[in-house]
């Protein structure tokens, strides 16, 4: 069965087990976007991010684990095992494996506060409500600077491991009613979900007022539903339309998040990463992130 794992591309590195400062050179061409031919609106709304410390430590952790062989090898049993009756999520929460990395609060900061970052780079909140928050690990990366810290996760054994960390977790189908929030995560949720156009309709309807979206949605566009129909599609699928990553950006920008009542505030893009195993210390993906206010 195909899985999320399955999708990340291997990067071909000889990594030794700390990064050198021309790898960290290297990585940047992650963040890379030809903008010339995307509309002058995307343009000038592109924040230029790179690979920051939390990036690089991410990475020698991953690498670190890599070489953990007996634990790799349990890994691989386990899964084998477990894969009989649980998801892939599931999996990875109950062996504590896999965590993932899309953006430092440094890097988000910048989407946040644009210019205005290298004089002023302070920002804090009342709410925060990260939907799939997974393992709380990207979670945890924000929640300093919010008075209060809400998830939803599917998977249960994410949702100990969330329940854990102190976060305070809601239900899947009634988040949306609990209260109003002052920013709302959506990472790579959008393309592992079976309504992704219902839910953006929620995360509107949501929002405070002024409040803002983190959203990252991985492209190419490839959706997956990990526990839906057996052929793992959704029910609704975005019109996402073009060949390379640019192009569906601006597809996304067009035919999804603006019907949907939004409007880019500042974008950018990021690898999605993820924890490795013996064959890889690290797995990556093209992530298009935005930040979103609902349209007046």
């Amino acid at each position: 069965m195909r899985n999320r794992r399955r999708r990340f591309e291997a990067l071909v590195h000889d990594l030794k087990p700390f990064p050198t400062i021309a790898t960290a050179t290297l990585n940047n061409k992650w963040y890379q976007c030809n903008l010339t031919s995307m509309p002058e609106e995307l343009q000038e709304k592109f924040v230029q991010l790179e690979a920051d410390n939390d990036t690089l430590v991410f990475l020698e952790q991953s690498e670190d684990k890599s070489d953990w062989i007996f634990t790799q090898i349990w890994h691989s049993l386990a899964k084998a095992v477990l894969s009989l009756f649980m998801t892939q999520t599931s999996i990875n929460g109950w062996l504590q494996r896999g965590s993932m990395f899309v953006v430092s609060f440094q890097q988000l900061l910048k989407l946040i506060l644009g210019p205005t970052w290298t004089t002023s780079p302070q920002w804090s909140s009342d709410s925060l409500l990260d939907l799939g928050a997974g393992d709380g690990e990207v979670t945890a990366r924000f929640a300093s600077a919010f008075q209060h810290v809400y998830v939803t996760e599917v998977s249960p054994t994410m949702q100990t491991l969330l329940k854990r960390r102190g976060f305070q977790l809601l239900d899947i189908d009634k988040w949306s009613s609990h209260r109003k929030y002052d920013m709302i995560s959506c990472l790579n949720l959008l393309d592992r979900c079976d309504k992704p156009i219902e839910l953006l309709g929620d995360i509107h309807s949501a929002l405070n007022p002024g409040g803002l979206v983190l959203l990252a949605l991985v492209l190419p566009f490839s959706p997956y539903v990990e526990s839906g129909a057996a052929d793992h599609k959704p029910q609704q699928l975005m019109p996402i339309k073009g060949r390379g990553f640019e192009d569906q950006v601006t597809s996304f920008v067009a035919n999804v998040l603006t019907p949907a009542g939004f409007e880019v505030v500042r974008w950018s893009r990021v690898p999605y990463l993820c924890e490795g195993d013996l064959r890889q210390s690290y797995y990556w993906l093209d992530d298009s992130i935005f930040i979103l206010r609902a349209r007046s």
